[in-house]
């Protein structure tokens, strides 16, 4: 029993074609970052670190891509409807501000004398 090549000729066709797809997709995107940092005035890494998320952005950061995109952000804030819920991002964030929170009422009391 022999073992081919692996990929027929038609699958290497594809992958080629995948590949080529994805350098010119890297391609204009790069190009795009490099746009949109130039309009706002800060280096292609800022702009990535942006669109990668996991920061909280500022209000200034988002009139800045406001500005350098001719656009405008809307904020809009609705109630729940029935059956919806919220569920934090992280759920440590409540310890977290406890833990902060306590040191402080310390450091206050402390300055006071108490």
């Amino acid at each position: 029993m022999g073992f081919g090549t692996g990929a027929s000729p038609d699958h290497r066709a594809t992958e080629s074609q995948i590949e080529d797809e994805m350098l010119a997709l890297i391609t204009q995107l790069t190009n795009e970052i490099a746009d949109l940092a130039a309009r706002m005035g800060v280096s292609p890494g800022r702009v990535s670190q942006i669109l990668g998320g996991g920061e909280n952005l500022t209000l200034r950061t988002l009139a800045a891509l406001s500005t350098a995109l001719d656009a405008r952000f809307d904020v809009e804030l609705t109630a729940l409807k029935s059956g919806d819920s919220y569920t934090p991002a992280r759920t440590e964030a409540a310890p977290a501000a406890n833990h902060h929170t306590l040191p402080r009422a310390r450091h206050r009391e402390a300055r006071l004398g108490r």
